[in-house]
């Protein structure tokens, strides 16, 4: 088992305080049942690690991501305050990067885009964490090759590869993961196989999870919080001697079950036991080639996909949304020498929104076209220096609800810088302008809402900023950075509108021979217009998170095989406009004890305690907690799990 010391986590950057990214929850390094929280194995992975672009990225750990498998995104993004995660289950989950709604960033799943605009009410990206390898979010500022639509910044999902189950030499192998929280009562199993054979390899992954409605802090039974989950994944690997590698993988979620009458609030007007069903699909498709051992000038990169999500509410209107993505990206890199690169490509997207309700016979949709060329160049023009600069061409073509066309093109431009003031201490800082076109609304309100006039859209453009520093000497890290998103035109139905987010991340780690303490803090503000902004008025842009914090820390007991840990999450008390409630603070402590049994090292059994202390909250990023009219969606209150896993 690697040691503490060396697992202990360096703040990458300021808003990543040790969310590094990445392995699979297959095997741990040689085999072993432990996982590694050093960020050099996984950052490692990211071929472009250390470019300018990327002083700003977060990168989770192997070991975060092993104990998020049997949890949820609030799991994986646990401890960066940056990130927030708010909705309580996996169907009504929001992520905010900086205060910013994911929805204005470029998410993929092996590389095949995402983000494909659901009703409101539920998220637009539900991803099972079981099936991760990696997880890297790029906050503020995007380079021109992570394609449109990343107004502000970009999120990638990896899935688990064969080659991370199966050890050098093995055919076949796998693992099997069981857990049980006793707030719902909720049980899940998740199987993983994988073999090989000569240079085709291949994986299959399933996943079962199935409970009652959960208790809040207060003991109130949240009606509606069930949990009836169903994920799949199945991928299959070409790769030769020469680096030839070609990947094909298929992603299957689905979540149907009695649900709030409006998912994610805990109830309207008083009311919390009107209920409905929500039957929700979710599908990712990619095609990658590319050659893992090239160099020099040509070093191709393909990358075909297709995702869509599919929200069928039949009570009262029969309704069926189904958004998706089909898309293309063809590019090359150029190493012009060890540390110099240039990329360039082209890329398109198709997107498209559907509504429908065959008891009265309506059938609306949106679509979009967007081609796009691109290029980024990353650069180390001198010892101290890291540049990374970026441009990129995109004209898209709209077509609203009622056939209107409109058709608009528009340069983005990005660039980036890190000094190395010492060896310990560094600068760095990033900006861009980055064309939006004009987006698809959420395909729920295409019948509910009179007629659009297309002719008033403008297409959006973000204009991000950050600077910000970092020092790592021995085993302490301190970061720090200001941000700022500023959104022209954002759509709202037909009307355009301002919005912006800026505030400030702060973060530590420091790290000791048998354990680690992190501390990050975020505090961000956002407007509409001008002015402060409620919950509704950011709606799909962003949410009113004011200053939150996390801390965590790990020992090794030294009884072999046995560490405990545990974490805090804070929500300070923030002011809200004046004709809405303030939101209150709270504080939330959770605790775990994990065992490797020193005789059966693939065998690990994990126990938590979330919630200890019964905290009646809604996370900071859940809908509605300033208004009167809406019961918020609360967390589960003090729950107990137990996971077990195997591997083989």
């Amino acid at each position: 088992m690697p040691s503490l010391a060396h697992r202990r986590t360096r703040l990458l950057s300021c808003t990543a305080i040790a969310l590094a990214a990445t392995a699979a929850a297959p095997r741990a390094q040689e085999g072993q049942g432990a996982y590694s929280l050093d960020p050099i194995e996984v950052e490692k992975r990211d071929d472009l690690f250390g470019a300018a672009d990327r002083a700003t990225s977060m990168y989770v750990s192997d070991y975060e991501l092993e104990r998020a498998r049997t949890g949820d995104l609030k799991d994986v993004f646990a401890g960066i305050s940056s990130v927030s995660v708010g909705g309580a289950l996996p169907l009504t989950q929001k992520i905010f990067l900086n205060g910013v709604d994911m929805l204005n960033l470029g998410v993929t799943i092996d590389e095949a885009p995402q983000n494909n605009r659901a009703f409101h009410h539920v998220t637009a990206n539900a991803i099972d964490p079981g099936l991760l390898k990696q997880v890297r979010a790029d906050a503020t500022v995007a380079p021109a090759d992570a394609g449109p639509y990343a107004l502000a910044g970009s999120v990638v999902f990896e899935t688990v590869d064969p080659e991370d189950v199966l050890d050098p030499g093995e055919t076949f192998g796998g693992n099997v993961r069981l857990a049980y929280g006793t707030n719902g009562k909720t049980g899940q199993a998740a199987v993983t196989l994988a073999g090989r054979q000569g240079n085709l390899s291949w994986l299959g992954y399933a996943k079962r999870a199935k409970g009652e409605d959960y208790e809040s802090g207060a003991g109130d039974t949240i009606l509606g919080t069930a949990a009836n989950l169903t994920s799949y994944l199945g991928k299959m690997v070409y790769e030769n001697e020469a680096g030839h590698r070609m990947e094909v993988s298929a992603l299957h979620m689905t979540d149907d079950e009695l649900r709030q009458f409006r998912a994610n609030f805990g109830g309207n007007n008083g009311v919390v036991d009107q209920l409905r069903v929500y039957d929700t699909t979710r599908k990712s498709y990619s095609l990658s080639y590319e050659n893992v051992l090239a160099d020099g000038l040509w070093d191709p990169k393909l990358s075909l996909g297709y995702s869509e999500s599919d929200i069928v509410v039949p009570d009262p209107w029969d309704s069926n949304g189904l958004s998706g993505t089909a898309s293309a990206t063809l590019q090359n890199r150029f190493h012009l020498n060890a540390t110099d690169t240039v990329s360039v490509g082209v890329d398109y997207q198709h997107r498209f929104g559907v509504y429908q309700s065959p008891s009265f016979n309506t059938d609306l949709r949106e679509d979009s076209d967007n081609v796009g060329i691109f290029a980024q160049a990353r650069m180390e023009p001198a010892e101290r220096w890291k540049i990374s600069v970026g441009a990129r061409f995109d004209h898209q073509s709209f077509t609203g609800t009622d056939g209107t066309e409109l058709s608009n093109s528009g340069l983005s431009a990005n660039a980036s810088a890190v000094f190395a003031v010492t060896e310990a201490f560094s600068l760095r800082a990033g900006v861009s302008s980055v064309f939006g076109g004009i987006d698809l609304e959420d395909n729920y309100t295409y019948e509910s809402r009179a007629p659009w006039v297309y002719g008033n859209l403008e297409p959006s453009r973000a204009k991000n900023a950050s600077v910000g520093f970092d020092y790592a000497a021995g085993a302490v890290t301190f970061g720090g950075e200001l941000f700022v998103t500023q959104i022209d035109n954002a759509r709202s139905a037909d009307q355009n509108f301002d919005f912006e987010s800026r505030g400030f991340n702060l973060g530590a780690t420091y790290g000791w021979a048998s354990g680690f303490a992190r501390f990050t803090v975020s505090h961000s503000d956002v407007e509409v217009n001008g002015s402060p902004a409620e919950s509704y008025d950011a709606l799909d842009f962003g949410a009113p998170l004011g200053t939150v914090m996390a801390f965590e820390i790990e020992q090794d007991t030294g009884l072999p095989g046995l560490k405990v840990g545990g974490g805090l999450d804070i929500a300070l008390d923030h002011d809200m406009p004046a004709a809405v409630n303030d939101l209150d603070g709270y504080e939330v402590v959770n605790l775990f004890a994990e065992y490797v049994p020193p005789s059966y090292q693939n065998l690990t059994i994990r126990a938590e305690v979330n919630n200890l202390f019964d905290t009646e909250y809604a996370d900071r990023a859940t809908y509605g907690a300033e208004y009167g009219s809406v019961t918020t969606l609360k967390e589960p209150g003090r729950t107990f799990s137990l996971v077990a896993v195997t591997r083989f």
